[in-house]
């Protein structure tokens, strides 16, 4: 889970975009594709392999992204049944378009993930696919992963299926107007039913110890020539959303076990020293945290639109490390299996227009339900994917570590010798005088050194900013 969510809005034309542009290169990251890898994509633009998929686009699908969002791995159509809900989740498929060993496959095995910075991004794959003939555009057939799952009426799984189809979205829906739709309860049944079963999701998750972080985005405001943060805190929509990816993804990692071959996210329980320094924090920022009370609970209470509460959650990511990918054969299960933070076997299929192992994992998810082998290509790469994806996420993480100092080198960059109010979130082990401090206004988290005292973990310090230049240098602050 990224720990800072940025996004930016304002003129195209600013020293901060400049700065991000800059950065774009200093990573050596790829500025476009290469002719072969366009010119296989708008082959397979116009010729997808569809000749197994079933028609289902008499299915109502609807999309729920960001409003500006074209690249739709994700439609959804749900429905109550008798004794629950049924849940079709169709996927973008990603196969009917890459042909294995083909140049568009070997541009994804380099990129790994789309890379997102606050002003854009580096896309996974060319976007006349990712956006175009593979995204689930309303009022588009497009091939997909079908998957049918069946819930009781406590929103637990009964049955799970998925199969190759064609379907059709009819709307492309953004948060705000799904929530606002449902709360005033203009929203037909199939959007409607997004609540109760987003809520039941919910009460499973908590009965299972799982644990949901609503971390708020950030947004970057230009205004005469400087710039703000302001956060957005998360919908109950965007949970409920967020519940129907889960469900498929822990549906999916329970079909690869029974078969015996498939890759997990896994994620290994948070180590005790690191919830004590997470507690450190808690009372820092004025968080309620009895000691009896676990952490899962106490991150439910949390509201993300209190500004000390979204700095928590923010901190809270720190658990979350990790997390990694863990391929099995033969049907020997890993001995740690399960993702800590999901409490269940769980993996990543719902994003394969932006993430390369979804593909991977599609195709066993499709073997299992026809008790096939996995084809062969699938198979030939298996081994390397836990490798590839990790070199991928570092590269991911750099950038949104990077892309978080330019912008607020940018927020700072005027303020020189000011002296804040923060809080200290880390201390170096070996140099017990430089550390990480969050501060309380604007919400930045950056390096402070050169002071003589140790620094007070999860204490409150007067901070002084010491340096602070987008795209030259990173924000510094010392104690005052």
């Amino acid at each position: 889970m990224p720990r800072r969510h940025l996004h930016m809005t304002g003129p195209a034309e600013t020293p901060l975009r400049a700065a991000l542009c800059k950065l774009r290169t200093e990573l050596e990251l790829p500025h476009g594709f290469p002719p072969d890898v366009l010119a296989e994509a708008a082959q397979a633009a116009g010729a997808p392999a569809v000749s197994t998929h079933k028609d289902a686009t008499d299915l109502p699908f609807f999309t729920i992204d960001p409003p500006t969002s074209t690249d739709l791995d994700q439609a959804m159509h749900l429905e109550r049944r008798r004794h629950g809900f049924r849940v079709h989740y169709a996927i973008a498929d990603v196969a009917a378009f890459v042909r294995p060993g083909g140049a568009l496959d070997t541009e994804a095995h380099r990129r790994v993930t789309t890379l997102y910075f606050p002003d854009g991004k580096v896309p996974l794959h060319p976007t006349l696919l990712s956006e175009g003939a593979a995204s689930l555009l309303p009022g588009q057939t497009r091939p997909a992963l079908l998957w049918q799952i069946d819930l009781d009426s406590e929103g637990g799984a009964v049955t799970t299926s998925v199969r190759r189809a064609l379907v059709r979205s009819r709307a492309k829906l953004d948060y705000a107007g799904v929530q606002r739709q449902i709360d005033t309860g203009t929203a037909e049944e199939p959007l409607a039913l997004l609540q109760d079963i987003g809520r039941l999701r919910e009460e499973q998750e908590v009965a299972r110890g799982g644990i949901s972080l609503n971390v708020p985005e950030q947004e970057i405001v230009e205004r005469d020539g400087t710039y703000g943060l302001e956060y957005r805190a998360p919908l109950p929509a965007d949970g409920w959303n967020a519940q129907i990816s889960l469900l498929t993804g822990m549906a999916a990692a329970h079909l690869m076990a029974e078969t015996g071959t498939g890759v997990l996210r896994t994620l290994p329980v948070a180590p005790d020293g690191a919830v004590a320094r997470l507690r450190r924090s808690a009372e820092a920022l004025h968080i309620d945290w009895p000691h009896h009370v676990p952490y899962a609970q106490v991150v439910r209470t949390l509201d993300p639109r209190r500004a000390n509460h979204a700095a928590f959650l923010q901190e809270c990511t720190t658990l979350l490390r990790g997390a990694g990918y863990t391929v099995f054969e033969h049907g020997e299960l890993p001995t740690r299996a399960v993702h800590a933070a999901v409490a269940d076997l769980y993996t990543h299929c719902t994003a394969p227009l932006r993430r390369l192992v979804d593909r991977y994992a599609a195709e066993l998810c499709l073997a299992a339900v026809a008790e096939q082998e996995p084809p062969e290509w699938v198979l030939a790469a298996l081994p390397g994917l836990p490798r590839e994806m990790a070199d991928g996420t570092k590269r991911a993480n750099t950038v949104e570590r990077e892309c978080v100092d330019v912008v607020e080198a940018a927020l700072l960059k005027d303020r020189i010798g000011e002296v804040f109010d923060a809080y200290v979130v880390d201390v170096k082990e070996l140099e017990p005088t430089t550390g990480t401090v969050h501060i309380d206004a604007p919400a930045v988290v950056a390096r402070v050194e050169g002071g003589t005292a140790k620094l007070p973990l999860g204490e409150r310090l007067r901070v002084r900013l010491a340096q602070a230049d987008p795209g030259s240098a990173k924000v510094l602050f010392a104690p005052a």
